[in-house]
């Protein structure tokens, strides 16, 4: 039923940021920086330059943790896994080749230092558990 009297009627607002023909604007809140200030204009939205430190940082600590150096972060506990330490260097080594030339200098700082302490970290675990580097022991 409708009613008979226009001041029962319901009013619907759009509030889906813009501002309709018939309706005002918001107001703006007021800024919190000085008069005199320049205003920064907001450009369009920039992406993060993306690197490939962490993918480096990833394999680095899965070697890390495979060779007993760091705790494993699900279990709390510290295991010894030279097979898997050897082939967490041995990715880090692959993505050094194939990215040749395509890395920023800092990438490849980043990128040698960790395979460099790796791989001395890798034979000093083997010495420590009696095998030859690249021999995995059961």
């Amino acid at each position: 039923m409708a009613s008979e009297n226009p001041e029962e009627t319901f009013k619907i607002t759009d509030r889906r940021g813009r501002a309709r023909d018939d309706e005002s604007a918001p107001a703006a809140p007021p800024s919190l920086a000085p008069p005199n200030a320049q205003r920064e204009r907001p450009g369009p939205a920039r992406e993060p330059e993306r690197d490939l430190t962490g993918l480096f940082a990833m394999l680095a600590s899965s070697a890390a943790i495979a060779m007993g150096d760091a705790p494993d972060p699900l279990t709390g506990q510290r295991q010894r896994d030279l097979a898997h330490a050897a082939e967490a260097i041995d990715l880090l080594v692959l993505l050094r080749e194939k990215t040749e030339g395509h890395r920023s200098a800092t990438e490849t700082q980043i990128l040698e230092g960790l395979i460099y302490d790796l791989q001395l970290r890798y034979v000093e675990a083997t010495r420590r558990a009696g095998s030859r580097p690249g021999q995995a022991r059961s």
